[in-house]
């Protein structure tokens, strides 16, 4: 942009200040190349040789990224689950892990299976607790650490710093999922993250429109050598379409994140007397148990997710899911409409979410409409 210090809002919105030197255009085009010229001599000049190393089209939105978490590198990838995968995939068989029991639960399935087949050995804990993360970590054998904060879908919390020191003192890194967060609400890495994941599918993009996932390394070192090296011998490359289009939903982040923190509040607050609910679980209410470590690492509101515990149990819930209208009944979370889902029938046997559960991701819609909607439904529900 210039020398001058912006903010990370703005940053965000004109893409670092990226400006095209040939045509001049504030957009950035799309590169569909997947292989470079070799020079003369042999070499590559232009630092590319294929592209499922990369390409110029990732270029501006790893940058912006990095930028946004206060990280040197970041990474595209294909899902957020190639993204995450990556981390495990870079230690070896026979390591020893510690995750959480509420988490992502396709990550939380693929720990469970493929990774302790490979040879992870995997331990899950009550990862809000740090007790109980200080209680599994082994010095010298624990190789990571993994903490999702908020964690779907009771948007449990972790304090990070003292996760952080957990690990370290451990010899271990952190890696922390902070897909729900963003780096509007949270940056890990300034509390001692070694590594930030992000489903970039969900807030990033906020236009349910492309599968992304993205990592932010808190230094250049080998480790981070590793992981684009797996994401280059694996395949797991963002398209170069989609690559653009995270970009542009990057550039509407904060005012996107700042409306959803605002309405999730609101319709918290007013859940939370509502005579269909039994509990509302939602960081930004002081009743909720990680409110105090919500308000330490979470700045500008405590993000636009919530879930709601209904009366009447598994029936009732799936009964209002099925009553609202201005509400989408899918799954996903962080785009610009609003989504309620009965969480545990789509998880299945083994799920660790209460069958009473409905997930709400809040959008951009008003958030008056969005409450009387879920009121009908919760009272169409409790008579049906």
């Amino acid at each position: 942009m210039t020398d001058r210090k912006f903010t990370a809002a703005s940053l965000a919105a004109q893409a670092m200040g990226w400006i095209d030197p040939v045509t001049k255009a504030v957009v950035p085009p799309i590169h569909m190349a997947s292989t470079y010229l070799r020079d003369e001599d042999n070499g590559y000049s232009s630092g590319r040789i294929y592209a499922r190393a990369d390409n110029p089209t990732f270029d501006q939105a790893e940058a912006t990224l990095a930028a946004l978490e206060g990280g040197p590198k970041a990474l595209v990838f294909s899902s957020g689950m190639s993204a995450a995968t990556a981390c495990f995939l870079a230690l070896a068989p026979g390591d020893h892990v510690v995750v959480p029991k509420v988490m992502y639960w396709s990550l939380r399935n693929w720990l469970a299976t493929f990774a302790t087949h490979w040879g992870l050995k995997v331990e899950f804990v009550d990862a809000d607790r740090t007790d109980a993360i200080a209680a599994a970590v082994r010095p010298g054998v624990t190789k990571l650490v993994w903490i999702e904060t908020p964690a779907n879908p009771t948007w449990s919390v972790t304090d990070i710093a003292a996760a952080a020191d957990i690990a370290h003192r451990a010899g271990a890194l952190l890696g922390v999922d902070s897909t729900v967060a963003t780096p509007v609400l949270t940056r890990p890495i300034e509390f001692g993250a070694d590594i930030v994941m992000h489903s970039a599918t969900k807030y990033l993009n906020g236009h349910s429109d492309i599968i992304a996932g993205a990592l932010v390394g808190a230094r250049d070192d080998a480790h981070w050598a590793k992981l684009r090296t797996i994401r280059a011998q694996l395949g797991t490359i963002l398209g170069q379409t989609e690559a653009w289009l995270l970009m542009r939903g990057m550039r509407t982040l904060f005012p996107r994140v700042d409306w959803a923190c605002r309405s999730a509040q609101s319709l918290a607050e007013r859940l939370a007397a509502h005579p269909m609910v039994s509990e509302v679980l939602y960081p930004g209410l002081p009743s909720f148990a990680g409110h105090a470590v919500s308000r330490k690492q979470m700045t500008g509101g405590f993000g636009g997710m919530l879930s709601v515990r209904i009366k009447g149990g598994e029936r009732a819930a799936i009964a209002t899911a099925a009553r609202v209208a201005l509400w989408k009944r899918a799954t996903s979370l962080g785009g610009v409409e609003s989504l309620i889902e009965h969480r545990a029938s789509i998880e299945g046997p083994g799920t660790p979410c209460p069958p009473d559960l409905l997930r709400l991701s809040v959008g951009v819609e008003d958030s008056g409409d969005l409450f009387d909607d879920l009121d009908q439904a919760l009272r169409r529900a409790d008579n049906a």
